[in-house]
């Protein structure tokens, strides 16, 4: 496997010892070393005649050395490496995240609200990380709607049919291949499906649903075959149904060890980062960890 690393950024929270756990599990499986990186975000300056306060020596990381303890005697440990670094945390987890095959955080750190679902540095990287990011939920969220579960691992993608993209599918696979896991295919179509008939007029659109979901699960297989033929190993099951992406694929977290969305790709009069409502809403809501994937580098 890669020889990259897999990041897994610690704060002292519950929440990042979730996500160094899958992290641990995610390194083995990948035979990758595994970075633990904590990051002591210190003010750049003070007021003046305020205390100066300075960071703390590496050795003396209390983050580190619980997580160090949290580690011990861990018989499945890669080889690991414990980093302690200053300065802003969204900034220093970008630069690690451009040399690391997979980065994993908890969905909340020590900071922010209780309320919060997803918390700001998370919600960052997801968006903003050149390497694929992984958010471990806390346990215990609740989904609502059915989808096709079955005994056995199960990994959940998210298919666009009308705009895949290559990168979330190979990682899907590869992910499933790696867990022993069938892959779950979720490919959403619009229905019902309506038309302008004047200004605030809204009427159906004479076209059969049969029809757009055989059109559906028929470009949906279209776009697996090859990864399945990369991936003999890996069942790929689409699920093809009406209506919202993103509550299907929530649905579907329950019980998943994974669901794996992709990213929005730049455009011309956007250029920002963007990771699209329904990844958003996946990661707000799953009850699994949940992979954010960047899209494809485009074609020339």
């Amino acid at each position: 496997m890669s020889t990259l690393a897999v990041v897994a950024a610690v704060d002292g929270s519950d929440d990042s010892l979730r996500a160094l756990d899958w992290a641990v599990d995610a390194a083995r499986r990948r035979e990758a070393p595994l970075r633990v990186a904590h990051v002591r975000q210190y003010a750049a300056w003070t007021p003046p005649g305020a205390p100066v306060v300075a960071a703390p020596a590496a050795k003396d990381d209390q983050v580190l050395a619980d997580v160090r303890a949290h580690l011990e005697n861990r018989a499945d440990l890669p080889d690991t490496e414990y980093m302690g670094l200053d300065g802003a945390v969204g900034v220093l987890l970008l630069e690690l995240g451009s040399t690391a095959q997979l980065m994993v955080l908890g969905s909340r750190g020590r900071g922010g609200f209780a309320s919060l679902l997803l918390g700001s540095t998370s919600m960052a990287a997801a968006r903003d990380a050149e390497c694929p990011v992984v958010v471990v939920p806390r346990p215990g969220r609740e989904v609502h709607g059915e989808a096709p579960a079955g005994p056995g691992p199960r990994v959940v993608v998210g298919l666009k049919v009308d705009g895949p993209d290559e990168a979330t599918l190979d990682f899907a696979f590869t992910e499933a291949a790696l867990r022993g896991a069938r892959l779950q295919v979720v490919a959403a179509y619009p229905w019902p499906i309506e038309s302008w008939a004047a200004p605030g007029e809204l009427v159906p659109a004479m076209i059969d649903q049969d029809a757009v979901e055989s059109e559906t699960r028929a470009l949906a297989e279209g776009f697996l075959a090859p990864h399945g033929a990369r991936h003999p190993e890996v069942r790929a099951e689409p699920y093809v149904a009406p209506g919202d992406a993103a509550g299907h694929l929530v649905a579907a977290s329950k019980d998943a060890d994974l669901v794996v969305v992709g990213r929005h790709r730049r455009r011309l009069l956007a250029p920002a980062r963007m990771m699209g409502s329904v990844t958003q809403a996946v990661l707000l809501h799953a009850a699994s960890p949940v992979a954010v994937v960047p899209p494809a580098p485009a074609e020339d």
